[in-house]
C-alpha cells in the first residue's frame, strides 16, 4: 500500500508570515491586485449578476463551427498546433492581425508584429522593456483597471492626466509635461485607450489624437495605443488611430482577439519600431516562450474560413442592443444626482454617484444583493475614484442587465436615504439642493468624483432620451 503524501499546513500563523517575509522582492511591496480578477471567484457563482468584468458573450460563437474548425486542425495540423512555435509568432497568426488593423487603417509589415499572450502581455512587455523603479507613466484618468497592476509591478510613477466626453485633456497633458520638463524629469511613455476608453467609454476626438500624436513627434515621447474595441462601434464615425496617424515611429500599438472574437484562446499582438521590437522579443523569451501554437492555429482557421467580419459585426449588434438596455436602466433606477457616459462603442459606461458615496463600500452592500460591478477607485493609481464605477454591458443579457442596475440603485437609494436622514436640516427630510436631489457633487450639474485636485470626469448625466430642460434652466448637451 502506497504511503500517503504529506500535506503543507496552512502557513497563516505570524511565525510563518515572518519566515517567509524577508525572501519577498522589494517590488512586492508596491504591487497592487486587479479588481476583477479579485471578483472572479465571487462573479463565477451563478446567483451573482455580474456588471464587472470585460466579458465578452462568447455564446456567439457556433459550437459546431468551433468543433469543425478544432477537427481540422487535429486532422491538417495536429504536430505543428501541438508544438513550440516561434517567440514572434505564426505568419498565420500575423496575416490575422494585419486583417483587424487593415480594418481600421492601418498596414504593419510582419516584422513589425508579435503575437502575444493576450493583450495583457503586451501591456507587460512594453512595460518591462522601458520601465526601471521610478519611471513615469502617463495616463488618463481613470485608466484601464488591468494595466496598474503592471505598471505598479515594475514600480512606475503613474501620473494622470483628465478626461472629458472627449477623451484625454491635450492641454492638461502639455501643462504637465512642461512641469516635468522644468524638474528635469520625463515620462517613458504615455499609455492611452484613446477609442471607447476602459473604463469611462468615453472616444478621443479626431482633432485630439493629431494634437497627441504632434506631441509625441515634437517632444520625441512614446505613446503606447492600446485599442481592444476599436472594431466594436455601435454609433458614430470611425476615426484614425493614433498608430495610422504616426506610422509607427512613435506609437507602440496593443491589440487583442480577446474582444473580438474570444478571451479564453488568449492572443493578443504589439506593434513596434525595429529597435523596440528586439528587446521585446527578448522579455517574451524570458516569460513564456512562445504564445500558444494551438491558439494561433484556431485564429488562423477561424479568418480563413472568412467569417470574422460578419462574426463581429452579429457582436456588434447584440452589444448595442445590451447597452441601450443598461442606459435605460441607469435611467429608471438610479438617482437624480448620478451622471454617466453613453459610450458608441466598447463593452463599458462609467457611472459617477453623488461624491458621499464610496463605491467600495457600495460594492460590498451590492454582492450581499448578488450584483457586482468595479469600484472606481480601481482606474486609478492615486486613490480617486471614490464615488465613481465601471459597469459592464456586454457579458449578461437584458433581463439580467437590467436586474443588475435595479439591485445596485436599490442598494444606492437606501445610502442616499441614509446621508439625507443625517444631513437634513431641521428634520424635515429636505437638502438645501431641493426636494428629489441626491445631494451635493450632482454631475448634471458638471461636478463629479473629485478630490483636492479637482474633477476626475465631469460627464454630465446623459441618456438615450432626449435631455429635457430643467425649469429655469439650460438644456444639457
Amino acid at each position: 500500500m502506497a504511503p500517503s503524501a504529506r500535506r503543507r499546513r496552512a502557513h497563516t500563523s505570524g511565525r510563518d508570515l515572518r519566515r517567509y517575509a524577508p525572501l519577498f522582492a522589494k517590488r512586492t511591496t508596491v504591487m497592487r491586485s486587479s479588481a476583477m480578477r479579485d471578483l472572479m471567484e465571487l462573479t463565477a457563482r451563478p446567483e451573482v449578476i455580474s456588471l464587472a468584468g470585460g466579458q465578452t458573450d462568447t455564446s456567439l460563437f457556433p459550437p459546431g463551427e468551433f468543433a469543425a474548425m478544432m477537427t481540422k486542425i487535429a486532422q491538417e495540423a495536429a504536430g505543428k498546433a501541438l508544438q513550440y512555435g516561434p517567440t514572434e509568432g505564426f505568419a498565420r497568426a500575423k496575416w490575422c492581425v494585419r486583417e483587424v488593423m487593415a480594418a481600421e487603417g492601418m498596414g504593419p509589415e510582419d516584422d513589425d508584429i508579435i503575437i502575444t499572450t493576450g493583450g495583457q502581455q503586451a501591456i507587460d512587455l512594453i512595460t518591462k522593456t522601458l520601465i526601471d523603479p521610478g519611471d513615469i507613466v502617463i495616463c488618463e484618468g481613470p485608466t484601464y483597471p488591468g494595466a496598474l497592476p503592471t505598471f505598479s509591478a515594475y514600480e512606475a510613477e503613474v501620473l494622470h492626466v483628465g478626461m472629458d466626453e472627449n477623451g484625454m485633456k491635450i492641454d492638461e497633458l502639455e501643462q504637465l509635461l512642461d512641469r516635468l520638463g522644468a524638474e528635469g524629469r520625463r515620462p517613458k511613455f504615455i499609455y492611452s485607450v484613446p477609442t471607447f476608453q476602459n473604463p469611462a467609454g468615453a472616444t478621443m476626438s479626431a482633432e485630439r489624437r493629431r494634437q497627441l500624436v504632434d506631441i509625441a513627434r515634437s517632444r520625441e515621447l512614446l505613446i503606447v495605443e492600446d485599442n481592444p474595441y476599436g472594431l466594436l462601434r455601435y454609433s458614430g464615425e470611425p476615426l484614425e488611430t493614433l498608430y495610422g496617424l504616426d506610422g509607427g515611429d512613435y506609437v507602440v500599438y496593443l491589440g487583442t482577439f480577446s474582444k473580438i472574437l474570444s478571451p479564453g484562446i488568449r492572443l493578443g499582438w504589439l506593434c513596434a519600431p525595429p529597435p523596440l521590437m528586439e528587446k521585446v522579443v527578448l522579455g517574451k523569451q524570458a516569460s513564456d516562450l512562445c504564445t500558444s501554437t494551438l491558439s494561433q492555429f484556431f485564429v488562423g482557421e477561424f479568418f480563413r474560413a472568412g467569417r470574422w467580419k460578419s462574426f463581429i459585426g452579429e457582436s456588434v449588434d447584440r452589444y448595442r442592443q445590451r447597452r441601450d438596455a443598461m442606459l435605460a436602466a441607469l435611467d429608471t433606477y438610479f438617482p437624480a444626482g448620478a451622471g454617466w457616459t453613453v459610450p458608441e462603442g466598447g463593452l463599458f459606461i462609467w457611472a459617477t454617484l453623488p461624491e458621499y458615496i464610496d463605491t467600495t463600500d457600495l460594492l460590498t452592500r451590492a454582492l450581499g444583493e448578488n450584483v457586482a460591478f468595479v469600484p472606481g477607485t480601481s482606474a486609478f493609481a492615486d486613490g480617486r475614484g471614490r464615488a465613481s464605477m465601471r459597469l459592464n454591458f456586454s457579458g449578461v443579457d437584458e433581463t439580467e442587465i437590467t436586474e443588475g442596475i435595479r439591485r445596485i440603485g436599490g442598494v444606492v437609494a437606501r445610502q442616499v436615504e441614509l446621508y439625507e436622514s443625517i444631513t437634513r436640516p431641521g428634520g424635515d427630510g429636505k437638502q438645501s439642493g431641493g426636494s428629489g436631489s441626491a445631494g451635493s457633487g450632482d454631475p448634471a450639474d458638471g461636478a463629479g468624483d473629485s478630490d483636492g485636485d479637482g474633477k476626475v470626469v465631469a460627464f454630465r448625466r446623459q441618456s438615450l432620451r432626449p435631455a429635457q430642460p430643467e425649469p429655469g434652466g439650460e438644456e444639457g448637451p
